[in-house]
């Protein structure tokens, strides 16, 4: 979204090629897009940026289900979700080839790139997307100036950078990446079919891990529309030969690392490219600044394999387009003060540290080899298994506890 020009650079806009805007979100990922529908739909005049009129074809988030729905329906994206996804309210769980339990609840299968242009598509004016690239900013407590690449200005009240992972633009600003565990995980992604064009047995299945020195923590199959999609999460350095191994030889290594996975899955091929993707455990510093705000892996990264990243993106873009920023615009200027509000919100707060929490408990519970963590590791799936025999022999006796927990 950004190119290497110093943000020091005066900005002097001519006024003919001047885009005024309440506020202007530079990243047109998910993140950004839903922040910009949000905030558009509530009359505010928003500015979009981004340098992809279509968002390419990449492999991040591609299942929302659980408490990300209750977020994605009060934002006002449930409908828009239902109609690009593919539904499904059935997971088998597996270990060891033996069924662990059965997660029941609705969730959706579908492509990154499908799901950022739902939430593009929920925009009150297609023109709010500035098909464009930002190339220096000045900030302050009053306007924001931004300069494009094709030589127009935007004048913006307030500015959200959701550029995720590319930081190029914050660095120029003095905002720096802390790296907290560096290439924590790895995941890979891919679809796969029955060779002989024959549905799979299940609606969705997730296979976890069975050997602590494989650092597999779990196999989750879905489906999209393009068949059933594969999401592999593993704790192991990106150098290791497996990962060249499960990248040229799919369906054996998968296999050879999940050995009770065969009798589910039968004759089955990879149908399209697979892809990987190494995070780093990451928070930003330097970010408390006049005109500007952090959102979603622009602020902080998450480990796939926790499944905390969306709900914590999502919480961003609540609180900031919900509460903070049209109480924001309501009175003059954009100081550090305001900015705080933000920052301190206690449940960005919750998720953040929610996140981080589960990041490093799914490595602990896949990866270490302690006697302390065998142990956990045994009770965690052990609780799990003898809830849902229970579940199995008096239906509905988890819900009804549950709820009672809860009054």
């Amino acid at each position: 979204m950004t190119a290497d020009r110093n943000v020091t650079e005066p900005i002097a806009a001519a006024s003919a090629s001047t885009i005024v805007a309440d506020i202007a979100i530079v990243g047109g990922g998910l993140a950004g897009s839903l922040a910009a529908a949000v905030l558009a739909r509530a009359g505010n005049r928003v500015a979009l940026i981004d340098k992809r009129a279509v968002y390419p074809d990449e492999f991040r988030v591609e299942k929302i289900g659980g408490h990300q729905l209750e977020l994605f329906r009060r934002l006002g994206f449930i409908q828009g979700l239902a109609s690009a996804g593919c539904s499904y309210g059935r997971v088998l769980n597996i270990r060891e080839g033996k069924v662990v339990d059965v997660s029941i609840g609705q969730a959706y299968g579908l492509p990154y790139a499908d799901l950022v242009a739902m939430a593009r598509g929920q925009l009150p004016d297609p023109a709010s997307l500035i098909v464009d690239e930002v190339t220096a900013v000045a900030c302050s407590d009053d306007l924001q100036h931004l300069e494009l690449a094709s030589g127009r200005y935007v004048t913006a009240r307030l500015v959200v950078l959701a550029t995720g992972m590319a930081g190029v633009l914050g660095y120029k600003l003095g905002i720096k990446r802390r790296v907290l565990a560096e290439r924590h995980s790895v995941s890979f992604g891919f679809t796969i079919a029955h060779r002989d064009g024959a549905p799979f047995d299940f609606e969705a299945l997730t296979c976890y891990g069975q050997r602590t020195a494989d650092g597999v923590d779990y196999l989750s199959l879905f489906p999209v529309r393009a068949g059933m999609r594969a999401n592999l999460f593993m704790f192991r350095d990106p150098t290791d030969p497996i990962m060249r191994e499960l990248r040229r030889d799919t369906e054996a290594t998968v296999l050879r690392l999940l050995p009770g996975l065969q009798p589910y899955l039968g004759d089955f091929r990879v149908t399209d490219q697979v892809r990987n993707w190494v995070m780093d455990l990451s928070v930003v510093e330097g970010h408390l600044q006049p005109g500007v705000v952090l959102i979603g892996d622009a602020f902080q990264t998450n480990c796939p394999a926790a499944g905390t990243g969306v709900a914590r993106l999502l919480v961003d873009v609540e609180r900031l387009c919900n509460e903070h920023a049209p109480r924001w615009l309501m009175t003059e200027g954009m100081s550090r003060q305001k900015i705080s509000e933000f920052y301190s919100d206690p449940d960005k707060i919750a998720a953040d540290q929610q996140s981080l929490k589960m990041a490093r408990f799914r490595q602990a519970l896949t990866s270490r080899n302690d006697i302390g963590w065998d142990v956990r590791r045994r009770l965690h799936f052990l609780r799990r298994s003898i809830t849902h025999r229970v579940d199995q022999m008096r239906p509905g006796w988890l819900a009804q506890v549950r709820s009672a927990l809860r009054a």
